[in-house]
C-alpha cells in the first residue's frame, strides 16, 4: 500500500462519524405537521411480521387439482388485489410453482385492536368475483352505485381468457401497444356484444371484489366474443390486469395449508431485548478493545461503528439506488454477527500488529506487515461467509430472485422455499461481511497508517508494545 499522509486519520473518522449518525438519525425537517425525509434513519427501518405481529399462511390447490402457471399467477394477483382493498399494503407474496404453493405474510395493521386472522385469510382464499359493469358510477368509498352496481354485464365465467398482447398504434413509425386481449365464452360473447352495441362511446367498468380494475371506453361494437382493452398500460400493468382478470374466472378454491400468527407485543418485546444485548455488547467490546489493543482499539471502534452504520443505511434505503428492506429478528441476529466478525477481523490484525512490534519491528514495518499477513485469515473467514449467505438468500429468498437464478443450476431439483425470516438473515449476514471488509480491514488500515504519521503516537506502546 502507498504511504497513507497525515491527514487521512481525521478525515476518514470525521467521515465514518458523521455517515454512521446520519444513517442513525436520518435528515428530516418539518414544518407544522408537514415532515420531509432527506435520508432514512433507524426510525424508518420496515421491520418483519416476527416483530410487528402478523399473519403467515400458506395456499394451495384441492387436493388432486394440477394447476397451471397461468392460474397460479392468477390467485397471486387476486390475493393482492385483496390485500390493497383491504388497505394491507407491507405484505409480501410468493408463489412457488413447482409445489403449487402461494406463501402470504403480512403484518396487522397499525390500528387493529381485534384482528381475526382466521376470517382474513378466509377472505384471501375464496375465489374472486370478476365482473364487467355499465358507466362508471361508485360512491364515497369507490363502491359502484346506481347503474354501475344494478348492471352486470359480464361475470369472470364468461370470460375465457384474458392475455397480454401487442397492438398497432394507430400513429406510424411508432412502438406496438401495451394492450389487454379478451376471448369469451359463446354465452359471453352474446351478452357482450348487446352490450357494446349500445354503448358505443360509453364506459364498461371492470370490477374484482367491488374493486375497480380499469374502465375503458366503448369504441365499436363487439360481435366474436374477442375483445381489446386499450389504455395507456405499460407491458407490466397489461399482464397485471390480464392475470386480474383471469382470476376472476379461477377455477379452484385456495385451500390453507397451514398458517401462524405473531402477536406484535412478543416480537417487539424480543426486538427491544436483542437491540439493547447488541447495544451492550458492543459497549462492553469497544472498552475490551481499547483497553487491550490502545490506538488500534480505538481505530477499531470507529471502524465497528461505520460497520454498524453501513448495515443501517443498507436496511433503511439510506443509498437511493437500493431500496429500503423488511428488518426480522432473525435479521438483527445477522447484524450482531457480523459485528462479531468485525470484531474478529480488528483482533487478528492488532494481535499480528503487536507480535511485530514486539519482535523489534518498527511501527510503520510492523502495520505493513502485521496487516499484510492477518489479510489472509480474515479473507479466508469472510468468503466462507459470504458463500453461506447467498446460499440462504438463492434458497429462502422469492423465487426469480438474483440468487435464486444463480443458484438454479445447484438446486434445481430442490426449488426454492421463501422464507422471510432466514432471506432477511442472509441478507444482514451479506451486507455485514461487506461492511466489515470496507471498514475493518480497508479502513482501519489507512487510519492505523495515517495516525502513525503523528509524531505523538510515533510510540511502539500504542500498537502493542511494551512502555519504554
Amino acid at each position: 500500500m502507498k504511504k497513507v499522509g497525515k491527514p487521512v486519520f481525521f478525515v476518514l473518522a470525521l467521515l465514518i462519524v458523521a455517515f454512521t449518525v446520519t444513517s442513525f438519525t436520518g435528515i428530516k425537517t418539518r414544518y407544522g405537521d408537514t415532515i420531509n425525509t432527506f435520508i432514512k434513519g433507524a426510525d424508518d427501518i420496515r421491520w418483519g411480521i416476527d416483530i410487528r405481529g402478523g399473519v403467515d399462511v400458506t395456499f394451495s390447490p384441492p387436493a388432486g387439482y394440477a394447476a397451471t402457471e397461468s392460474e397460479m399467477s392468477a390467485a397471486e394477483s387476486i390475493i393482492k388485489v385483496r390485500m390493497i382493498s383491504q388497505n394491507i399494503t407491507d405484505y409480501e407474496i410468493y408463489t412457488d410453482m413447482a409445489n403449487n404453493r402461494i406463501i402470504v405474510r403480512f403484518p396487522w395493521k397499525a390500528d387493529e385492536a381485534a384482528f381475526n386472522p382466521e376470517q382474513a385469510i378466509k377472505e384471501l382464499g375464496e375465489t374472486a368475483l370478476l365482473t364487467f359493469r355499465e358507466g362508471l358510477e361508485a360512491d364515497d368509498f369507490g363502491f359502484p352505485t346506481g347503474v354501475t352496481a344494478d348492471v352486470v354485464i359480464l361475470e369472470g365465467r364468461d370470460i375465457k381468457s384474458a392475455s397480454r398482447v401487442d397492438v398497432p398504434r394507430t400513429q406510424g413509425g411508432m412502438a406496438d401497444m401495451p394492450a389487454v386481449s379478451l376471448e369469451l365464452t359463446p354465452e359471453g360473447a352474446v351478452k357482450f356484444s348487446e352490450a357494446t352495441g349500445r354503448l358505443v362511446g360509453q364506459v364498461i367498468s371492470i370490477w374484482m371484489d367491488d374493486a375497480l380494475l380499469s374502465a375503458p371506453v366503448v369504441n365499436t361494437q363487439i360481435t366474436d366474443g374477442n375483445a381489446i382493452i386499450q389504455g395507456n398500460f405499460t407491458g407490466e400493468e397489461a399482464k397485471d390486469l390480464a392475470d386480474k382478470i383471469n382470476a376472476g374466472a379461477l377455477p379452484f378454491k385456495l385451500h390453507t395449508e397451514n398458517y401462524n400468527t405473531i402477536s406484535p407485543t412478543l416480537g417487539e418485546g424480543a426486538r427491544e431485548a436483542m437491540v439493547l444485548a447488541g447495544l451492550l455488547a458492543f459497549i462492553f467490546i469497544v472498552v475490551f478493545m481499547i483497553c487491550t489493543y490502545r490506538l488500534l482499539g480505538f481505530i477499531a471502534a470507529i471502524a465497528l461503528a461505520g460497520q454498524a452504520g453501513l448495515m443501517i443505511a443498507a436496511i433503511t434505503g439510506y443509498f437511493a439506488p437500493f431500496p429500503s428492506f423488511t428488518l426480522t429478528l432473525p435479521g438483527i441476529a445477522g447484524i450482531i454477527l457480523s459485528i462479531g466478525m468485525g470484531v474478529d477481523a480488528n483482533v487478528i490484525s492488532s494481535e499480528r500488529i503487536k507480535e511485530e512490534i514486539r519482535s523489534g519491528k518498527t511501527i510503520d514495518g510492523a502495520l505493513d506487515i502485521g496487516y499484510k499477513r492477518a489479510f489472509t485469515a480474515i479473507f479466508d473467514g469472510n468468503i466462507t461467509v459470504i458463500i453461506i449467505a447467498i446460499i440462504l438468500m438463492g434458497a429462502f429468498g422469492p423465487p426469480g430472485s438474483a440468487f435464486s437464478r444463480l443458484l438454479y443450476p445447484v438446486f434445481f431439483m430442490f426449488p426454492a422455499v421463501p422464507a422471510g425470516t432466514i432471506y432477511s438473515f442472509g441478507y444482514t449476514l451479506l451486507v455485514g461481511v461487506i461492511a466489515n471488509f470496507i471498514m475493518g480491514v480497508l479502513a482501519t488500515q489507512f487510519m492505523a497508517k495515517s495516525i502513525a504519521k503523528q509524531k505523538t503516537f510515533r510510540k511502539a506502546w500504542f500498537f502493542g508494545g511494551e512502555k519504554a
